[in-house]
C-alpha cells in the first residue's frame, strides 16, 4: 500500500467545486495524514485518458457534470443505485485495479431530508426535469408512495420524465411550467432548476408552507428559499445534499466510518462565506 493515497473530483467546469474542502476536512478529522484530494478539469473526451494515468495510489474519484454518464463504460461494475439513473458520481478504485461506480446523490438526498425530519411524504412536487430531477425521482421513490407532480418547460423533458417514472416505478404526473405556483402547496417541493429560474415563485409561497428542498448552494439562500424560510417552512439546502453525499463518498473511498458530517458541513459553510 503506497504511503500516499489520492482522490479527486473531476468535471468541467470544476473550479467552483466544494468537494476538495469537504473531503480534506474529513481527512483531517479522521487523522488520514497521507491522503490528498484535488480537483481536475476533465471533459468527456479527456476522461478515458485521465483514467489511463491512475496508479495504485489512487483510492477514488468524485464525478460531476458532464461525466456522470460518460464514465460508465470505463468501469468494471456499477451499483444498482447508479444503474437506476444511469449516473455515477463516485468511483472507488480497488487495490486490485477494479473500478466500481456508485451514486451517492440519491441516498444523500434521502439522508438530507431525514436530517430535517422528513422521513416520508404522501405526495411531492418537482420543479425542473434535468439530470438532477431523475436523481430526485429516485430519492423520492424511497420516501413518497403517492403521486409526484413534475413541472417541466418542454415536451421533450416531459417525455424524459415519463421514461424515468416508468423505470423507477414511481407515479408521476407531468404539469406545465406555467402552473408551477401550484407545486408550492405540496408536502414536499424539490427544486432542481438553475439559479434564478424559480425566483418568480417566491411571491406565491403560501402562508404556511411545508418543506422545500432546493438543490442549489451558491448563491444561498435562493430567493425562493429565503421567502420559504421567512414563512416558517422547512428548508433543505444544496449544501445539505452536498455534505451528505460526500460523507458516503469518504466512507467508501477510505473505508472509515462514520465520516465526520459536522466537520465537513462547517468547512463547506466557511468556504461559501469566504466567496
Amino acid at each position: 500500500m503506497p504511503a500516499t493515497r489520492r482522490a479527486a473530483v473531476l468535471g468541467s467546469p470544476i473550479a467552483h467545486s466544494l468537494s476538495p474542502v469537504l473531503h480534506r476536512a474529513a481527512y483531517a478529522e479522521l487523522g488520514l495524514e497521507g491522503w490528498t484530494y484535488d480537483r481536475f478539469e476533465v471533459d468527456e473526451q479527456a476522461l478515458p485518458g485521465f483514467f489511463e494515468t491512475l496508479g495504485s495510489e489512487w483510492a477514488g474519484l468524485s464525478l460531476t457534470m458532464p461525466l456522470k454518464r460518460a464514465v460508465i463504460p470505463l468501469l468494471d461494475s456499477v451499483s444498482d443505485t447508479a444503474a437506476s439513473v444511469d449516473a455515477v458520481n463516485t468511483v472507488v478504485l480497488g487495490e486490485d485495479g477494479r473500478r466500481t461506480g456508485d451514486n451517492t446523490d440519491i441516498p444523500g438526498m434521502v439522508a438530507a431530508l431525514r436530517e430535517h425530519g422528513i422521513d416520508k411524504v404522501e405526495t411531492a412536487a418537482v420543479l425542473g426535469a434535468g439530470a438532477t430531477a431523475s436523481s430526485a425521482l429516485a430519492a423520492l421513490a424511497r420516501i413518497c408512495p403517492g403521486e409526484i407532480v413534475v413541472h417541466v418547460r418542454s415536451e421533450a423533458r416531459a417525455a424524459e420524465m415519463r421514461q424515468w417514472a416508468e423505470r423507477l416505478d414511481v407515479t408521476v404526473r407531468i404539469a406545465a411550467w406555467d402552473d408551477a405556483e401550484q407545486a408550492l402547496h405540496a408536502p414536499l417541493v424539490v427544486n432542481t432548476t438553475p439559479a434564478g429560474v424559480t425566483d418568480f415563485l417566491a411571491r406565491s409561497v403560501p402562508e404556511r408552507p411545508a418543506a422545500l428542498f432546493d438543490v442549489l448552494y451558491d448563491p444561498w439562500p435562493t430567493v425562493l428559499a429565503a421567502r420559504w424560510s421567512a414563512y416558517g417552512g422547512a428548508v433543505v439546502s444544496g449544501l445539505d445534499l452536498l455534505v451528505h453525499q460526500a460523507v458516503l463518498q469518504v466512507e467508501q473511498m477510505t473505508g472509515r466510518s462514520p465520516a465526520p458530517l459536522e466537520a465537513m458541513r462547517r468547512a463547506g459553510e466557511q468556504a461559501l462565506a469566504a466567496r
